[in-house]
């Protein structure tokens, strides 16, 4: 798999051309086995974010990948291919944090990550308002049909690290621009 523009940096240290266009409206349909989520991805907020899920959906990296982490009341959370909550797309990029994009609602769509700086494939889609995560998660985009999928994800019957007794993963995720 290529490495897309979002870790790359030139040899200034500057960012790379972005290979999205934040002037535009991106939409992520993520479909689940339990059903389909459709997500507005806030490209001009987090533009390297929403550029390194398109590029990883486009490439089918999330094919296939399971929801590792489910917690009811507060989020769910996928995209480890290990399925284990370790793995990633082997590599890193910084945070965007935006002072007026906050966990004050349900549906936030973030990066899942071990401190500042650590942002790779992992993402999760929140259930209720997690304000205690402000400023510590990129938010990239916001459930706009499907939050009663993410819901019921969120309720499936865990065993072990908070991980689904059955096994629930994404089929497919389609971007749409408008």
């Amino acid at each position: 798999m290529n490495v897309p523009w979002a870790i790359t940096n030139t040899s200034d240290g500057k960012d790379a051309d972005l290979d999205i266009d934040p002037a535009k409206t991106y939409h992520a349909i993520i479909n689940t086995t339990m059903g389909e989520i459709e997500i507005e991805l806030l490209a001009q907020i987090a533009p390297l974010t929403v550029n390194n899920f398109v590029f990883l959906s486009e490439e089918g990296f999330y094919d296939g990948v399971v929801f590792h982490r489910v917690i009811p009341e507060f989020m769910i959370q996928t995209g480890d291919p290990t399925g284990t909550g370790t793995g990633s797309a082997g590599y890193r990029f910084k945070d965007e944090f935006d002072k007026n994009t906050t966990f004050d609602r349900t549906g936030v769509l973030a990066m899942a990550n071990s401190g500042p700086g650590t942002n790779g494939s992992q993402f999760f889609l929140t259930v209720e308002s997690t304000p205690h995560l402000n400023y510590k998660h990129t938010i990239f985009g916001y459930i706009v049909n499907g939050q009663e999928i993410a819901d019921a994800i969120s309720i499936a019957p865990t065993e072990g690290a908070n991980k689904p007794i059955t096994e629930i993963s994404i089929n497919s995720i389609t971007i749409k621009t408008e």
